[in-house]
């Protein structure tokens, strides 16, 4: 199910996938990339992609794909990476889709985390795979991964979703290493936010409030400002906004125990 959205015809420019791209982080990556970029737009509702598409093909000229898929399915995983592994102007991947399942991981679904783990893991196994088999032999291009301070922070009722994350820095990281071992000139980056305005928690059914105070609450464009900014600079982990650098790297250099102890005192 794939539409595209051109306001004049124009000749091709390079091409950056974002997954997600229906609200929030994806849909911010959109609308700053629209400028330079043609799009290939994936989500599931394609109300809210068309309804980007056509916002962005008429505002900057740009060629956006919507493509309509559920990254939790096997077979819709297979056809976006067959689309990414062959377009030839192909120069971002932004894995963004994404959700959270909240509470005591015994408590919820099992399908729930299931989907979530298909969703974060397995989908951006094999969107990486397509896209490095596009952009090594031609030495250019960049992996964004968004990931989250979850996978540095753990938390109560997070456990599951925080791991997938931990997963995705650590993925990240290695795919990294395997970049520079041949030199090659392509960017992977693991995009770490931490709280941010989205319909994210609104999906979880979760009240922001009881989450964080509101200064540290952060856009959807500040969190997709500081990745391109890394992108730029070449940056692996990219962790938006001061205070949440502080926060990762006061807890990860804590002792286990006092990390576990700081996380309890918390709920008391």
């Amino acid at each position: 199910m794939q539409s595209t959205h051109s306001a004049k015809p124009s000749s091709p420019r390079p091409l950056a996938v974002v997954t997600g791209a229906s609200s929030g982080i994806g849909e911010a990556f959109a609308r700053k990339l629209a400028p330079t970029h043609d799009l290939l737009l994936v989500a599931r509702r394609r109300d809210r992609l068309d309804a980007v598409a056509s916002e962005v093909a008429a505002a900057h000229g740009t060629r956006a794909e919507v493509l309509v898929a559920d990254l939790t399915l096997e077979t819709d995983v297979a056809g976006v990476g067959k689309r990414i592994r062959a377009d030839p102007n192909l120069e971002l991947l932004v894995n963004n889709a994404g959700f959270g399942v909240d509470g005591l991981f015994w408590e919820g679904a099992l399908s729930s985390n299931d989907r979530m783990h298909r969703l974060h893991i397995l989908a951006t196994l094999s969107l990486c795979h397509a896209a490095l088999g596009n952009l090594v032999p031609r030495n250019r291009g960049a992996i964004v991964n968004v990931a989250s301070v979850a996978a540095f922070v753990r938390g109560i009722g997070t456990g599951s979703y925080g791991a997938t994350k931990s997963w995705m820095t650590a993925f990240t990281e290695g795919l990294h290493l395997d970049l520079r071992s041949i030199k090659s000139k392509v960017i992977v980056q693991a995009l770490c936010p931490g709280f941010t305005y989205t319909e994210f928690h609104d999906a979880m059914g979760v009240h922001r409030d009881k989450r964080a105070p509101r200064s540290f609450w952060l856009s959807a464009d500040s969190v997709v400002a500081a990745s391109l900014a890394g992108l730029r600079s070449g940056r692996l982990f990219v962790v938006p906004d001061w205070k949440y650098k502080l926060v990762t790297a006061i807890l990860t250099k804590l002792p286990t125990r006092l990390r576990v102890a700081f996380e309890l005192s918390r709920t008391r």
